[in-house]
This record gives C-alpha cells, sequence and structure tokens, in this order.
C-alpha cells in the first residue's frame, strides 16, 4: 500500500463579492431566501438578450492574480461551454478556456496551473421524486482556480484551501464561505507505484467543507489502491461525497474539454487588460492591503508564538459580520496599532504581553466592541500599567472594556473610576495580611509545616479581600515576612 504515491490537483470554485451579477444587473445576494426573484432575461437565457462583462468581477481575479504572483494575461476572453443540465438555462456557460485572465503562480508552496473567470449555475434542489431549479444564484460571478497536481496528501490539500480562503478575505473578493456555498473545491486524484507517471484520476466535486475534502480524498486514495491491488482498473469519472457514509460514489463519466466544444463567446468582446488603466498593476497594488505570508513575517519580528500569529492574522469568525463593515478589521490591525505606539516603542516584551491580551481578551468584549476603543496609545497605556502591576489581568480587562464602550477617560482615570488600580501600598495591604494569616490558622500552620504551595491560596484569600485592587506580588512578599 505505501508503494503508491498519491496526486492531487485542487479546482477550486469562488462567488465573488460584486453588486451584480457577472453579465446582467441582477442582484448579486448570496443571502437571498426567495427563490428565483433576483433574476431577468439575460441570466434566464433569453433568446436575443445579450450579456455585458462585470468590471468589478474581472478586478477581482486580477488582484488574486497579483496576490499569488501569478501571469495577468494581456489579452483575453470568455468562451462558451457548452452542456445542457437544468441548471444551464441557456444550454452553455460562459467561461474562459484558451485565454484565462491569470496563469502560472503559486500559494501555500502549491503551484497554479490558471485563474479564470465564468458564471454560476443555478442551484439545484431535491425533494424526494422531484428537482426544483432556484436561479437566483445563475450568473453569479464565479472564479476558477485550478492548480497543478503537486499536492500528495489530504491535508497539505485541506492547508492550501484554508490559506486560499484566508488570501479572498484578506482581498475582500469573497466571503469565501463554504458552509454557504460561496466556495466549493474539487478534488482531481489518482495514484500510481511511478512517481514519474500519474494514474488514472477521478474526480471529487462540490465539496463543501475542509473536513470533507480532507476525508474525501484520504477515501478516494484508499480506495484507488484497494482497486488496484484486486486487479481491477480505476475508471476516470466524476464522483460525489456522502457525508453520512464516509464514502464517495460514483455520478458520471468524467468529461474531457473536447465533450464541452469550447468556442469564443460572440456576444462578448475581447479584452486587452493593457489598455484598461484600473487594470494596470501599478493601479491594482494601491488597492491591495499586505498579505497574509507578509504580515506573518512582520510579527515574527516580536518573537511570537505560531499559534498567536495565526490568530492575529485571521480574521476572527465571530466577528465576521462586523468585518465586512469594516474594512476587514481583524486582530492584526490592533496589533500593528499597539506595536507602533508611542508607549510601547517596539519594546518586544511589553508588545507580547499587548498582543496576548488582545488574542486572548478581546474576543470576549461583545458587539464588536473592540472595534470602538477610540484612542491604540491610551490602549497600550492600560497595558503598560498591568506589566507595571499598577492592573491586574481582570482589571485591565474592565479598563480596555470601559474604553471600548465609549468611557473618555485616561486609562489610569478609569481604573481609578472602577476601582481597580492595584493597591501596592505595603501599609495598607498589611492589614489585609494580618487579616488573612488570623482567619485561616489551619492553612498557615501547613505552610510553616512545610506546604509552601498554599501560599498562593493566602494570596488569593487577600486578593479576595481587597476586591481584586491588591498587588499581587507586594501580598505574597507580606505574606513570606508575616510568616516566618
Amino acid at each position: 500500500m505505501s508503494d503508491y504515491l498519491p496526486t492531487i490537483g485542487l479546482e477550486i470554485h469562488v462567488e465573488l463579492k460584486t453588486r451584480t451579477k457577472m453579465f446582467c444587473d441582477s442582484p448579486n445576494d448570496p443571502d437571498e431566501k426567495e427563490p428565483n426573484v433576483n433574476i431577468c432575461p439575460i441570466c434566464m437565457g433569453h433568446p436575443g438578450t445579450l450579456p455585458t462583462i462585470n468590471k468589478e468581477a474581472v478586478k477581482h481575479v486580477l488582484k488574486v492574480g497579483i496576490a499569488v504572483g501569478g501571469e495577468i494575461a494581456d489579452f483575453t476572453e470568455f468562451d462558451r461551454k457548452n452542456y445542457f443540465y437544468p441548471d444551464i438555462p441557456k444550454g452553455y456557460q460562459i467561461s474562459q478556456y484558451a485565454y484565462p485572465l491569470v496563469k502560472g503562480g503559486s500559494l501555500h508552496g502549491i503551484a497554479l496551473t490558471r485563474v479564470h473567470l465564468e458564471e454560476d449555475t443555478a442551484r439545484s434542489q431535491h425533494m424526494g421524486e422531484h428537482s426544483l431549479i432556484d436561479f437566483n444564484r445563475a450568473g453569479v460571478p464565479l472564479m476558477e482556480l485550478v492548480t497543478e497536481p503537486v499536492i500528495h496528501s489530504a491535508k497539505e490539500a485541506g492547508d492550501f484551501a484554508r490559506e486560499l480562503q484566508l488570501l479572498l478575505r484578506y482581498l475582500g473578493v469573497s466571503d469565501a464561505d463554504m458552509e454557504k456555498g460561496h466556495m466549493r473545491l474539487e478534488a482531481n486524484i489518482s495514484v500510481s507505484k511511478d512517481p514519474k507517471k500519474l494514474g488514472v484520476k477521478t474526480e471529487v466535486k462540490n465539496i463543501n467543507s475542509f473536513t470533507f475534502a480532507e476525508k474525501a480524498i484520504e477515501y478516494e486514495i484508499k480506495r484507488q489502491i484497494a482497486a488496484l491491488e484486486a486487479g481491477e482498473e480505476v475508471v476516470q469519472e466524476t464522483r460525489g461525497w456522502n457525508v453520512n457514509k464516509g464514502e464517495t460514489y460514483s455520478q458520471r463519466k468524467k468529461e474531457s474539454s473536447h465533450d464541452y466544444r469550447y468556442f469564443p463567446e460572440p456576444d462578448l468582446p475581447k479584452l486587452k487588460i493593457s489598455e484598461i488603466s484600473e487594470f494596470s498593476k501599478e493601479n491594482l497594488e494601491k488597492e491591495m492591503p499586505e498579505l497574509p505570508e507578509v504580515e506573518r513575517i512582520n510579527l515574527r519580528k516580536y518573537e511570537l508564538t505560531e499559534e498567536d500569529i495565526e490568530t492575529l492574522v485571521h480574521s476572527m469568525e465571530e466577528y465576521k459580520s462586523i468585518s465586512k463593515d469594516k474594512d476587514r478589521m481583524n486582530f492584526l490591525t490592533f496589533a500593528k496599532l499597539v506595536a507602533k505606539s508611542d508607549v510601547l516603542s517596539d519594546d518586544k516584551e511589553k508588545i507580547k504581553v499587548a498582543i496576548s491580551f488582545i488574542t486572548n481578551n478581546l474576543i470576549a468584549l461583545k458587539d464588536g466592541q473592540m472595534f470602538n476603543i477610540p484612542d491604540w496609545n491610551e490602549f497600550a497605556e492600560a497595558v503598560l500599567m498591568k506589566i507595571n502591576n499598577e492592573l491586574s489581568a481582570p482589571g485591565l480587562k474592565e479598563v480596555v472594556a470601559a474604553m471600548a464602550g465609549g468611557r473618555a477617560s485616561h486609562p489610569r482615570e478609569l481604573a481609578k473610576e472602577l476601582g481597580v488600580l492595584q493597591q501596592s501600598d505595603e501599609g495598607t495591604l498589611a492589614k489585609i495580611v494580618e487579616k488573612v494569616i488570623t482567619e485561616n490558622p489551619t492553612v498557615v500552620a501547613d505552610y510553616k509545616a512545610g506546604k509552601e504551595n498554599l501560599l498562593q491560596f493566602l494570596v488569593g484569600q487577600g486578593m479576595k479581600e481587597s476586591k481584586g485592587s491588591a498587588n499581587p506580588k507586594v501580598l505574597a512578599d507580606l505574606f513570606k515576612k508575616g510568616l516566618v
């Protein structure tokens, strides 16, 4: 079994975020619940109608091309891909074949073949013996990205798809939500004992989660190896993924490109990219953010853990709806602002504390309040107070929550107002220590008998007595002195 080398190539379809569909003015609204309302004669394929290219969709694909280091086409055109399914109202799909918008490039170490643009199909819904068609999705701009067959494991495929999703969200070209069908994955899988020769491939289509993609690839690899070991042939075909059974199943014989009878779309103009100024690489790059891998490199100089780096680089799932309105706001934005603040002055240790607080606590703020922190230098001041033991971790959290909630005071003043400024005065804290020692004679006796770990219990009681305002380090020192 281990003699076989799996080879995987991915085809990933992504619905793009645009106001209208690819070739008409019908709304592109993936959240529409009422069927067959976002339609018009063009996307329904009525005779005599003429399509018009969606400029924003083309721009989105070109941005992806620049991000992956691909070759942006100067000449490009659309083609008719002919096939007859109920979800294709025209009897053909407008796609790209010979002249895609982007060739080559790579992402996450995986070489790409092409990135092109087409229109999505309608959505089929099967209900018992009947099938219904919702045409709201028909004609939505659909980017297709094809990798080279250079992936050799299910995990490698899953990691690539996750990185693509992250990139698409950074660029703002798609929400790429697998569960909602914004991003759909197809895997071409083959196995062979000869590393220089590919085996017969099967295609597993329309997988809607990264986990299912990995499971489907793993299953298909094992199925093909078992078939070959039993002396059977692997048939080139399209297969589906049965979630409940955890296995792939045959759907139909796999078509080849000539089966689709591609030819140039006669109703759309050819595009000469260099003649469209807003499609120039220089203008597109002005609109692009720093990409995920660049952000990772920037963060590594602060000697953060890879886990913290990934938390910062990824947009938090809890704030998807907010991030849509805040131009891809995520924790990395906060980290960068804090790192650049005058207060922390590129001090790595202080920045570590700040970023740790961001990743572990800001997510707890409700209703996206973290986006409302007005002054990041003041946020950094609050973090510095924690570093200097003027605030406890819970105290810092209260102060930052108040800042995010609109309390317009300096962190120190807020801490006083909230009663969370840590007390370090030894005279005041000595009275608390004396009281705790008096009220816990058994614990004190055990501590003196050698159970030094009980010091933390006594400090905890002191913190409770001070309502969290005591400096725990000062408390600990006073307990040690008082228990000699």
